[in-house]
């Protein structure tokens, strides 16, 4: 090999034992790779940024909006309720909980999907007082699985697909991926209802420990043409609300003391309900449900443009002593009081007439800008941003999933590439208010995005070097003329490295060494190529490997044995599904 291509394998493996063993964020250890590379003149500058104009790369940036378009809508949640219902054992629960993720993330990415499925199943798991350990974690494996069914379902897909394309000018259709991925579901499905009673244990997550003590007062509104009226409170899903209950409903003039389950409700009732932060921020997003003061809807900010803010009152805020409609609070500082809290007490009387005192904690509804305004101001003692608390749009809720089902049927049938499908849904997404052009931009994740693009520079010095073809010859050793035994080490040495790193950088690094072995041995690439894209995606034995463990590792309360348990043997079955299938579909 040149001192090029020694200079490069140096580079790599320094990249890997910064990413193992250090804290260091992976954009920033790829990105010193690749300027390394660049300053030694191993890499031109137009390859060194190649990356950032790879099509692969830029359909996962245009699929963060989409997605976030989606979360914005409220959209998920009206999959995800439909799906979990009710089970009657544990084993049904995780099934409902796999079966939904999975699907969802095969026309997703899949980040964002366990994302927005993690609180909704937190609260479905107390409600239905199941042990969300034995959730969370099937929760991220039938995502990542779910991922490999299509084109779009992960990250990784785009960015290799993207390599074929720039490698031989074709790529993979929509679903041509789902040979392989939807009998890799199938496995891991059946493997986590079989082995997860003996092999996932039960945890408590470590936020439980400390579980927040404020007890707020909220009243609701019912809309009158929402999906709500006529249904029992118990269908409604305001029976067993996590850490929150129904006091009473107030209909007209006549009041509704504990309410039964089957009490139905009716447009225009006032909900009171009591409890903590957390629910008061997901009675917020229910489709069918408004604050109940009329305050919120004199706000100068549109409604999906706001969030909610705590603050304490303090013993100077000209408000003390006064009730909040005497106080005029809306007026006063542009911000709609939604709950109380005080001192743990269930306050007796209708939120306006409150009288605030020193101390109280209240939850606004406001403009962001609130925080900027008077986090320094001696009004409050305390200004807080909760996060992910804006209203959701539900009424463009249908809108937004007709934009996703019109994009995943123009790319399947051929209308349209990838990239051109999805950069003309974030477009319709944005257009049709979906989501703002704010939450737009803030939905892409430029980390990754440098991940990914600083992987391909560094699989542009592997290849033009001549490192991957070397390492190829390495592997090569006594498998010459066993392309299935060369099939099943690119799946191992891909699982492990991925293991190790982000899979994004996995699979780009693994993309020029895979193609130089099928090459070496004479055969089709696409077998090794199918592989090693499977391979990229199945990190279930460590949380470090794959964003969703990572995600689901607190929730859960999981320590990192629990990972290599139930995620070793599950890699081991998905490696063998896969290397069987592959030679099936993509022959050699």
């Amino acid at each position: 090999m040149s001192w090029e291509a020694w200079f490069t394998l140096a580079v790599i493996g320094l990249c890997l034992v910064l990413l193992i063993f250090t804290r260091w964020a992976a954009d920033v250890v790829l990105m010193g790779g690749v300027t390394l590379l660049l300053l030694f003149g191993v890499l031109s500058p137009g390859q060194a940024l190649v990356g950032f104009s790879n099509e692969g790369m830029v359909t996962v940036a245009v699929l963060f909006i989409v997605s976030a378009a989606l979360k914005e809508t409220g959209a998920i949640y009206w999959i995800s309720d439909a799906l979990l219902g009710r089970p009657k054992s544990l084993k049904q629960a995780q099934l409902r909980v796999m079966l939904p993720a999975a699907f969802i993330s095969a026309f997703l990415n899949n980040t964002p999907v366990v994302a927005m499925m993690i609180p909704a199943i937190n609260d479905w798991a107390k409600k239905l007082k199941l042990s969300v350990s034995k959730l969370m974690l099937p929760l991220s494996y039938a995502a990542i699985v779910g991922g490999t069914c299509t084109l779009i379902g992960t990250s990784t897909n785009l960015v290799v697909n993207g390599l074929l394309i720039s490698e031989t000018g074709e790529g993979l259709s929509m679903f041509e991926l789902a040979w392989v991925g939807v009998p890799c579901v199938i496995v891991a499905v059946i493997y986590v209802l079989v082995s997860s009673r003996w092999l996932l244990p039960e945890r408590k997550p470590a936020i439980s420990q400390f579980a927040d003590a404020r007890q707020y007062t909220i009243e609701m509104i019912v809309d009158a043409a929402g999906p709500l009226v006529g249904k029992t409170v118990e269908e409604a899903g305001l029976r067993q609300l996590p850490g929150m209950y129904l006091i009473e409903i107030e209909r007209g003039e006549h009041i509704i003391p504990a309410v039964a389950p089957q009490e139905r409700l009716s447009s225009s009732d006032r909900l009171v309900f009591a409890g903590v932060i957390d629910s008061v921020v997901d009675l917020q997003k229910i489709r069918g449900l408004t604050p109940a003061t009329n305050q919120v809807f004199k706000l100068d900010a549109p409604r999906p443009e706001r969030c909610l803010i705590e603050v304490v009152i303090s013993d100077t805020n000209p408000l003390a002593g006064k009730s909040i409609r005497e106080g005029r609070f809306r007026s006063q500082y542009n911000a709609a009081v939604i709950a109380v809290s005080r001192n743990g007490e269930q306050l007796k009387v209708k939120l306006g007439d409150v009288v605030l005192q020193p101390g109280d904690t209240l939850l606004l509804e406001s403009h962001p800008s609130f925080h900027q305004q008077y986090r320094a101001s001696r009004d409050f003692f305390l200004v807080a941003r909760l996060e992910d608390s804006t209203p959701p749009r539900h009424e463009r809720a249908g809108l937004s999933l007709t934009i996703l089902a019109a994009m995943v049927l123009l790319v399947t049938f051929g209308f349209m590439s990838m990239l051109t499908a999805a950069m003309l849904a974030a477009g319709a997404m944005i257009i049709g208010r979906c989501i703002t052009g704010g939450a737009a931009r803030r939905a892409i994740d430029l980390n990754l995005l440098v991940v990914i693009a600083a992987s391909f520079g560094i699989g542009q010095a592997m290849h033009h070097t001549g490192a991957a073809a070397a390492l190829a010859d390495s592997m090569m050793g006594g498998l010459a003329g066993h392309p299935m035994y060369a099939l099943g080490v690119v799946f191992v040495v891909t699982a492990l490295l991925t293991s190790l790193i982000t899979n994004n950088a996995a699979a780009v690094l693994m993309f020029p060494i895979v193609v130089a072995l099928a090459e070496t041995m004479g055969v089709s690439y696409m077998p090794f190529v199918i592989t090693m894209m499977v391979a990229a995606s199945a990190s279930f034995a460590t949380p470090i490997g794959y964003q969703t463990n990572l995600m689901v590792l607190g929730p859960g309360g999981y320590h990192f044995s629990d990972y290599f348990r139930l995620g070793g043997p599950l890699t081991v079955l998905v490696g063998i599904v896969t290397v069987s299938v592959v030679p099936l579909v993509w022959p050699f």
